[in-house]
């Protein structure tokens, strides 16, 4: 394994994306901003550094995992940033979800330095980092993404190329509708379960066998039912990712009134400072609007 690899960001799915990288083989140089989160890497066998220009400078692929578009820009093009070391012929990765248009920008900054960028967000959540199942959605050039996909496969299984620089963001935008969507639906199938008497571990259980089966019925059911909210995926990160979407949605003059509401319900959770928790956690809103005290007793709610 002959490329060099740089991984900044060792969050819930940072971490586990860049020991699978180690666990491949791959040479592996980690920045964070955080001293405690480089500890396990580093027993790993990765090197550590002391800023993004630092990691750059011994890398030939930097691959970036951060919490929002701000914080990309900061450690690609911010003091000490990755553009102070990168190389020419060198290859960024953001794997985080951000803006596409601020993606796009990037994309061109990098490339009049002679560095091709893909945007690669990815779904699945920190069991998919964990196993190295993710999707990875991809935007960039084609031959940019098949030097780069041999690593890709060491994070993911469901890998695609989706076009151009911010096509990859642009799908994660709607895959986060989706999901958004389909837990707010789950979470009215419990509720109506509950306030009809009946069963909801029952109805989940049939209805995973027909055509409303899902991995959302079957992963965030069972939290609702069982009032589990602990984080695989942050209401805040996705409240931050609904907020791409009605800008992007807005940018297009488009209008998304479900992805609107979905929003709101985050913003919601958020506000009753339950932002750490699942977003499976909109199942709380719902209850409350309800005034139904013993769903809401069920969730775990709070107050």
């Amino acid at each position: 394994m002959s490329a060099r690899v740089g991984f900044i960001g060792l969050g819930i799915m940072g971490r586990p994306m860049a020991l699978n990288l180690l666990k491949a083989g791959y040479p592996v140089a980690v920045y964070a901003r955080r001293p405690e989160s480089l500890e396990p890497l580093e027993a790993a066998g990765a090197e550590t550094c002391r800023s993004p220009a630092e990691l750059a400078a011994r890398s030939d692929l930097v691959f970036t995992m951060v919490s929002d578009t701000k914080d990309v820009e900061e450690v690609l093009f911010g003091p000490g940033g990755v553009i102070e070391g990168v190389r020419e012929g060198s290859v960024v990765v953001d794997m985080s979800t951000i803006s596409p248009a601020v993606t796009r920008d990037m994309a061109r900054r990098l490339a009049a330095l002679g560095v091709a960028m893909l945007d690669a967000p990815v779904s699945g959540g920190e069991v998919g980092a964990i196993d190295g199942t993710l999707s990875i959605m991809v935007g960039g050039e084609p031959e940019v993404f098949e030097r780069v996909r041999p690593l890709l496969q060491a994070l993911g299984e469901n890998i695609v190329h989706i076009g151009d620089q911010g096509a990859g963001q642009v799908c994660k935008a709607c895959n986060q509708v989706v999901v958004g969507a389909t837990i707010a639906g789950v979470a009215e199938a419990v509720l109506l379960a509950r306030a009809s008497g009946v069963d909801p571990g029952r109805v989940r259980e049939a209805l995973l066998g027909g055509f409303a089966g899902s991995r959302i019925l079957e992963v965030h059911g069972r939290r609702m039912i069982e009032g589990d909210f602990a984080p695989g995926f942050k209401a805040r990160l996705h409240q931050k990712d609904m907020g791409i979407v009605l800008e992007t949605a807005q940018e297009l003059g488009l209008a998304l009134p479900g992805a609107a509401q979905i929003a709101q319900y985050l913003n919601a959770l958020v506000g009753l400072g339950l932002g750490e928790e699942d977003s499976a956690a909109i199942y709380r809103v719902l209850a409350a609007l309800g005034g139904d005290s013993a769903a809401q007793e069920a969730a775990g709610s709070k107050g």
